[in-house]
Formats: C-alpha cells, structure tokens, sequence
C-alpha cells in the first residue's frame, strides 16, 4: 500500500507527470518572476524592473501598471490575477508595491520575494517606507531588488541576507570612493611640500 503513504513508484510517476502535461500544467522553472515595481499613491511609476519580455515596451509596462494600480488601490487583499497573471501586492504609506508572476506561479513564493523587499526596504530606508525616502535612497532601493530577485530568479528571501549584502556592496563602494580621496589628498600634499622645498 505504498500509495496510501505518499510514495509511488516509477510507472505511476510517469504516469501523472504526462496526465499532467496533457492537462496543461507548466513544468517547474527557476524564472518565477515577471517584474517588481513600485507606484506612488497616484500610480505612477518610482522603480520597476521587467524579467521578461511580457511588455517589451515602456508603453506596455506602463499601462500595464496603471491597469494593476486601478485593480488593486482600493482592496485589502494582497493577491490579484491579472491578465493571466499572479500578482502580490502590499501598501506602505504613499507607496504599492508588487510582485507578478504568471499565472501558475506558487502565490506563497511570490508573497516571500514581497515581504523580503518590503522588509529590507524598511531597513534600508530606516523604517520609513514612504515616497520621499524611496526617493532619495533610490541606489539603495535598486541594490535592494537586484539582491533579491536576477533576471527573474529568485535569489534571497531572507531580509537579513539581502541586508547584509547591500551594506557590503554599499561598504565596498564607499572604501573605494574613500580610498581615491585619500590618494588624492595625499598626491596634493605631497605636490605642496615639494613647491615649498
């Protein structure tokens, strides 16, 4: 009765996987993602990157957005089918933000990817998810996404990880930026006390 306790054996396996191509399911995929964006309170676009090439133009993508904004600005609910898509959202203040992915896409994956940008943006943007802060932590917010999600593969879902490595990228940048001033200041100093000699 190995049937009974979850386990089968190999002929009926391959029996279920083509009943189940046959019927339509999609065969699983590392590119889970569509796009991310955020909107404003208005609907209008502060940050969004596209993985695919569903809306192959900035006139598509945005009127898809607005299609989405208008579906989904005024509901509590946190998931939405769209265009034969799965969409998750969550509001902060004056800002949406969304995951999509298609239609067949595991909601509960698409809400992880959502709450770990929602999460290490609260963190990056020191608690203050809003429009205004977004917008003069722009970098971070980009460095936060591409942490997350690469070409439409989920690569962290784990805020403390996604944290962790913009902080690095963005200590990396800042040692090297630091670095070249010093050299300079240096260089200069040294060019002053050999025009005094």
């Amino acid at each position: 009765m190995p049937g009974a306790l979850g386990f089968e054996g190999p002929r009926r396996a391959r029996g279920r996987r083509a009943r189940g191509r046959r019927a339509g399911l999609q065969e699983p995929s590392l590119y889970t993602i569509k796009a991310v964006f955020i909107l404003d309170n208005d609907g209008h676009r502060l940050l969004a990157k596209y993985y695919d090439d569903t809306f192959p133009s900035m006139k598509e993508q945005m009127a898809f957005e607005k299609n989405v904004f208008n579906k989904t600005s005024r509901t509590d609910s946190e998931i939405a089918f769209f265009g034969g898509m799965t969409i998750v959202y969550k509001s902060s203040i004056d800002l949406f933000l969304y995951v999509v992915g298609s239609s067949y896409e595991n909601e509960l994956m698409l809400m992880s990817v959502l709450t770990c940008l929602f999460e290490s943006l609260n963190h990056v943007l020191r608690k203050n998810v809003e429009k205004r802060w977004l917008l003069e932590n722009m970098d971070g917010a980009f460095l936060v996404v591409d942490e997350i999600v690469d070409g439409g593969v989920i690569l962290e879902s784990d805020p403390q990880q996604v944290i962790q490595k913009v902080n690095f990228r963005a200590d990396d940048s800042g040692l090297t930026e630091h670095g070249v001033a010093q050299v300079l200041q240096s260089a200069k100093e040294q060019i002053k006390w050999s025009l005094l000699k």
